[in-house]
């Protein structure tokens, strides 16, 4: 069971993991055992997430979900396949985790008095900087 929160779970039965050969050093092992693990959860029909959170989880990783509706993860980064497995794990729960919550939306606001007339007086500023800098003209 993956726990994300205390309101949150996800059964192990829903996530299918699959196991390939890692990259990188290792020497004669890494060409022997199956370390690297890709882990694909149905996001898409999982009875596990409410409707808001899905909707806001394949709207934020809708680069990580293949056609099928299936999010993909992958992990490499230890040189056993435990461990990479609970990364995968960690990886899917902070996912989860990040869209747990509502975005709160933004009111619109409007810049005060103070700071549009800050803004147009360095803008002025930096007018009279460069103009400065200019040769000076027939007209001069």
């Amino acid at each position: 069971m993956l726990v994300v929160n205390s309101r949150l779970e996800v059964p192990l039965k829903e996530l299918d993991f699959t196991f390939s050969r890692s990259s990188g050093p290792g020497g004669q092992h890494v060409n022997k055992v199956n370390t690297k693990v890709t882990l694909h959860w149905d996001v898409a029909a999982t009875p596990s997430l409410p409707d808001p959170i899905r909707r806001r989880f394949q709207e934020r990783y809708s680069g990580r979900v293949n056609r099928h509706g299936q999010v993909v993860v992958t992990s490499q980064r230890f040189r056993d396949q435990g461990r990479n497995v609970a990364d995968c794990l960690d990886k899917l729960r902070q996912m989860i985790l990040s869209v747990v919550r509502a975005p709160t939306p933004r009111r619109a606001t409007r810049p005060t008095r103070a700071s549009r007339e800050r803004r147009l007086r360095a803008k002025r500023a930096q007018s009279e900087k460069k103009s400065a800098r200019r040769a000076p003209s027939r007209e001069d």
